[in-house]
């Protein structure tokens, strides 16, 4: 199976430990900043604060319903949050880079995904990426929406 890699990154007018704090909530802020309509459940299994949380996530994008099941790490506590299905073979990592001095942040979400083979795996790679940049983008808008209350 292939891959693909999408990223986006934006700049936050926050101090980075209170960017990561927001994104490592799962249980107020973090579902809080989630774009509409295309995320449409975020629900917490076990935990809720950062590394050994378990999330159930649904989403619809072009029309197509997906659910995942998403357990929390922390390799980088405080600068690296990554959410990962096995299952469905998608990975997301939300890495938050102090600038400014730590005034402010770079927070970059970015996600490595299998794609199926022959051409529903061709269309993925072809749509997938300008699809979910623009999920992304307007998620680190609502980040920093957040960030700023």
């Amino acid at each position: 199976m292939d891959q693909i890699h999408i990223e986006s990154s934006a700049v936050i007018e926050a101090r980075p430990e209170k960017v990561y704090a927001i994104l490592s909530d799962y249980r107020v802020s973090h579902p809080a900043i989630l774009p509409k309509p295309y995320f449409t459940e975020l629900t917490v299994e076990k935990g809720g604060q950062g590394a050994g949380t378990i999330i159930h996530v649904g989403m619809k994008v072009m029309g197509v319903k997906r659910a995942y099941r998403q357990v929390i790490s922390e390799p980088e506590p405080g600068r690296v949050l990554v959410e990962s299905d096995a299952a469905a073979g998608v990975t997301s990592s939300f890495t938050v880079d102090p600038l400014n001095g730590g005034q402010h942040s770079r927070v970059t979400i970015a996600t490595d995904a299998a794609t199926k083979p022959g051409l529903m795996g061709w269309m993925e790679r072809l749509f997938n990426p300008f699809v979910m940049r623009r999920i992304y983008r307007k998620e680190l808008q609502q980040l920093a929406e957040y960030a700023r209350k």
